[in-house]
């Protein structure tokens, strides 16, 4: 199945923490995040509107694991007789797809979900999935911030504590292990990289990896500084997946093309870097955040990375802010 190319992405590619491509899509322009925020309730409205409407498309990747497109952030799918394992939830509006795609891959139940963090388009789901019968796991932080008050002040924009059946009720420090379906799993904490409570999923015989926001395939990724993430903790994680992985592993990221490689991986750390130094660089200098977004740090990159929702300017920003 031909993969969809950064430039080509569709509505269904919306995530949460990236709401302000509601607004790109409506516009067909860019504002900043606190003018896209001024009805913030509206674009959180249609993010789910475009959630309920889009398709799930299924990859299957080998050992019964597979990966959904479509609802949020990239999940994959474990399918065996104990029963079906999810890495993440996705947007709760798009249940009636992703149980018909669900359902496509087997009739088990669901029994087990793995949240990689907090954020709404790889959580919202948690609580019809909860209610379906599924287990929740998940690090620590994301129990914290799924069960508060939680402000993302980059997007001006406080969130509202899940309901009780959506929190993790298994929840870990640094790493966990678990066996399903004949299939070895073992889950890691990060520390600080696209938030607090990220963590990768590796299915050891099938040689996946699911790591999250840690990776953003072919686009700027968001940082969540609100909740603990940073840019130097971006480059850390794409380090360890870096180690951690072959070149024959399918890694599944958290947003992008659901299927990439190592190869591709290094390419996203690489970027991170380059930026990271041109950024600093000009903050030593003394230039503001406005003149550094002036300046082009990421010129040479925009040509690839820079055509969805993050665009140059805003990503410049982020970085400027951990640097």
């Amino acid at each position: 199945m031909t993969l969809a190319q950064p430039n080509l992405f569709s509505r269904r590619h919306f995530c949460f923490c990236c709401v302000a491509g509601a607004t790109y899509a409506a516009t067909k322009g860019w504002l900043t995040p606190r003018e896209a925020f001024a009805e913030a309730r509206g674009l959180v409205s249609l993010i789910k509107d475009s959630a309920a409407a889009s398709p799930i498309v299924t990859y299957k990747l080998r050992n019964n694991v597979s990966v959904l497109e479509g609802s949020g952030g990239n999940i994959a799918v474990l399918t065996g007789s104990d029963g079906k394992l999810l890495v993440d939830a996705g947007i709760g509006v798009s249940r009636p797809q992703l149980t018909k795609a669900l359902a496509d891959l087997g009739a088990d139940p669901v029994t087990r979900l793995i949240n990689t963090h907090w954020h709404f388009d790889h959580a919202d789901g948690n609580a019809w999935l909860h209610a379906a019968g599924a287990k929740i796991i998940a690090q620590n932080n994301t129990r914290k911030h799924l069960s508060g008050i939680q402000r993302v002040e980059d997007w001006d924009y406080n969130f509202l504590p899940s309901a009780p059946g959506a929190i993790p009720s298994e929840v870990f420090a640094k790493e966990h292990s678990l066996k399903l379906n004949s299939a070895s799993i073992h889950l890691k904490h990060y520390g600080s990289a696209h938030t607090d409570s990220d963590i990768s999923v590796t299915f050891a015989e099938a040689n996946v990896v699911h790591v999250g926001d840690t990776y953003w395939n072919g686009i700027y990724p968001f940082i969540d500084y609100s909740t603990g993430g940073s840019i130097n903790g971006m480059i850390a994680a794409s380090d360890a997946n870096l180690a951690a992985t072959r070149d024959d592993t399918i890694i599944i990221p958290g947003h992008g093309k659901p299927v990439s490689n190592k190869a591709e991986l290094k390419e996203f750390r690489d970027m991170l870097v380059a930026i990271r130094d041109n950024v600093a660089a000009l903050k030593k200098q003394g230039r503001s955040r406005d003149e550094t977004v002036a300046a082009k740090p990421t010129a040479a990159f925009d040509a690839k990375w820079g055509q969805f929702v993050i665009d140059s300017g805003f990503f410049t920003r982020l970085v400027y802010e951990g640097v």
